[in-house]
Formats: C-alpha cells, structure tokens, sequence
C-alpha cells in the first residue's frame, strides 16, 4: 500500500510541476507567427474575395477516397479466415483495380499537377 501511494504522489507531483513549467515557458516567449490566425495560405487581414483554388478540394477527396480505401481493406486479414476466401480476395483486387485506375485516370487528366 506504502508503494501505491509514493506512485500515485510522485505523479501527481510530476505531472503538476510539467504543467506549470508550460504555461510558465509559455507566456515568456509568445510568438508573433503563432499569435496571428492563419489559414489556408491566404492572409486573414486582406480582402475575403480571393479565389480559392479547387485543388485543395481535389487533394481533400483524394485523401478520403485513399482512407476509405485503407479502412475498406483492413478487416481483410480476419477475413481471410471465412469460408470463401476467395470471394474476399475477389472483391479487394476489384476494388484495388478501381481505385488504382481511378489514380492513373486523374494523374493522365494533370489532377495531381499543384502548379500548371
């Protein structure tokens, strides 16, 4: 019991003394770059009326389309146990294909190119 209480006094006391020791070095050395709101590349102080380059919606749904990807094909370890897994495999080389040709299709078309 002696050694649970030395634990759990120890870090709390370690834990407070961090915390401190942050908000202390915190307020010492505020930064200008850090202070000022940014956003998207663009300066929050200018005009609101600036165009806003599709392309980062293009990167957004590139980059959800891929995670879907990854989170669709996760499970396929475990199901590699059923009793058809050759369906399973089936379906994930299908969906692979298609996301792949998705790639090259938007690669082709110059979707991926940031500066033309």
């Amino acid at each position: 019991m002696n050694m649970i209480s030395f634990m759990i006094a120890s870090s709390l006391t370690l834990s407070i003394l961090l915390t401190a020791l942050n908000f202390w070095l915190a307020q010492m050395n505020p930064d200008s770059e850090k202070l000022s709101p940014y956003e998207c590349g663009f300066d929050p102080l200018g005009t609101a009326r600036l165009p806003f380059s599709i392309r980062f919606f293009l990167v957004a749904i590139l980059f959800l389309l891929f995670d879907l990807e990854i989170a669709l094909l996760l499970p396929l370890p475990w199901a590699m146990q059923l009793q058809s897994p050759t369906m399973t495999l089936t379906w994930a080389s299908v969906l692979i294909l298609l996301l792949t040709l998705g790639l090259v299709h938007e690669w082709t078309q110059g979707g991926l190119e940031w500066a033309e």
